[in-house]
């Protein structure tokens, strides 16, 4: 055993040593795939860390603390019906609008809670994959029929690769089962209602300060104009936010037992933040950072500092445990992913280690061969919410065909390398690769599909 565990040591020192030994550091494509991965790294923290993870991880953290376990098993467990475990599953992930890394501490949060692992797929899967968002702007840009052969698609595989995880891996589905059966009913700490409404309110705080713009700039860009009822949500998107704001305070008062002066007093805080940061801030694209990471900070000060209720502490502790395992495995993830795959985002568009061009002259026609391409690199490459469909517009205007746009819309938002790394936390390395198997195998072969007919 301990021969084994050297020879493995000087295998990592041999690869490292070799891998540093033949750096291609004087060539052109080495020092532009550092420059993407750098990019790609500092787009990803300016545009999502504050608005998109932070709230994600609260919303994880309350789901931890505040949701009763059997509630968790009512609609998630192993042991619940199927068809009502499926079907909220798909729902819930699907009204969340978010991306492929947004969704994990939710997907870590209810899967360490007793969820199904099969309806934890479900829900890791359409989170990204099926937004009403999505759906709507990829109609929009890309036409009535992909826009239905993506929601058909992403709705259908996500039952379709819940079944199949619940079922490849069934023995232990059924040991969690018969657990869970004989689970003791816990009384809630509250009424329903009131845990539904603090998480609801989080939940729609996420959604709407990060509606994106009609042109899908990302988590928070900017709009040409429009007359739509997406346009006019985007318009007054932080009017929205902050009367959500003003529930939250309520929530924090009324349900969570928080000093109405320390709410109060943050909640002033917060908003002469906003007010400064509007005036002093050049760029208008982190104005709301300010206030998000000032009301952050006043929500981790409050709860942490209260001693009349435990459950408010661990709140934030909880957060704070989600963050600790997914933040340093989505950096790692990022870089690696810029360095490889290039950075593309808005109208910056950098080559990685793999020439663009490569992956363009591959996704022409209909073959399995450009079908399964277009779902592999989709399932490395990190796509924010909503850009992958500018993006699938770029790239069909190149010569991309239908069916592999298909599969590039339903592998990529769902999956990333960043994701693959703290799902591997989460689920172990086996799932983890199944899922991914799972997920680029019905892309391709939707895209295939869906390719030869239309």
């Amino acid at each position: 055993m301990e021969v084994k565990k050297e020879i493995k040591i000087l295998f990592w020192i041999i690869a490292i040593f070799a891998g540093v030994f033949f750096l291609p550091v004087s060539g052109e494509t080495f020092t532009t795939a550092i420059t993407a991965a750098l990019d790609l790294a500092k787009w990803y923290a300016q545009e999502h860390i504050v608005l998109c993870l932070l709230p994600a991880f609260f919303i994880a953290g309350a789901i931890a603390v505040f949701i009763n376990q059997g509630a968790i098993l009512k609609y998630f467990g192993a042991s619940a019906k199927k068809w009502l475990s499926y079907t909220f599953a798909t729902v819930s992930g699907g009204l969340l609008a978010v991306c492929s890394c947004t969704i994990l501490p939710l997907f870590s949060s209810i899967y360490k809670r007793g969820a199904g692992l099969g309806p934890a797929a479900v829900f890791l899967y359409s989170g990204p994959a099926f937004s009403i968002l999505s759906i709507i702007l990829t109609w929009r840009i890309l036409g009535m029929e992909i826009g239905v052969a993506r929601m058909i698609g992403a709705i259908g595989f996500s039952i379709i690769i819940g079944l199949a995880m619940a079922f490849i891996y069934r023995k232990e589905e059924k040991a969690k089962k018969e657990e869970q059966i004989n689970f003791p009913t816990m009384p809630d700490k509250r009424p329903m209602w009131q845990t539904s409404f603090h998480f609801l309110t989080l939940v729609l705080i996420l959604v709407f300060a990060n509606w994106g713009a009609p042109s899908g700039e990302g988590c928070h860009g900017s709009s040409e104009g429009g007359n739509s009822l997406w346009y006019y949500i985007f318009t007054y998107k932080w009017h929205i936010t902050g009367m959500l704001a003003i529930g939250l305070c309520y929530s924090l008062i009324k349900i969570l037992k928080i000093k109405w002066f320390w709410v109060a007093v943050s909640a002033v805080v917060a908003l002469v933040s906003a007010i400064l940061a509007k005036s002093l801030v050049a760029n208008p694209v982190f104005v709301p950072l300010v206030p998000m990471v000032v009301a952050i900070i006043a929500l981790s000060a409050m709860t942490l500092f209260d001693k009349q209720n435990d459950d408010n502490r661990l709140w934030t502790i909880s957060a704070w445990g989600f963050a600790k395992q997914i933040l340093p495995l989505l950096a790692i993830g990022v870089v690696t992913a810029g360095f490889l795959l290039g950075s593309t985002h808005g109208s910056t568009s950098i080559a990685g280690v793999i020439p663009n061009h490569w992956i363009e002259s591959a996704v022409g026609g209909n073959s399995l061969l450009s079908n399964f391409i277009c779902s592999f690199i989709g399932a490395f490459m990190y796509f924010a919410t909503l850009t992958e469909v500018p993006i699938v517009q770029g790239l069909m205007a190149s010569g991309m065909g239908k069916g592999p746009a298909l599969a590039l819309l339903l592998a990529g938002p769902s999956l990333s390398l960043p994701s693959m790394l703290v799902m591997r936390s989460v689920m172990g390395n086996q799932k983890t690769i199944v899922f991914v198997a799972l997920v680029v195998v019905t892309s391709t072969i939707a895209g295939f599909l869906y390719g030869t007919f239309f």
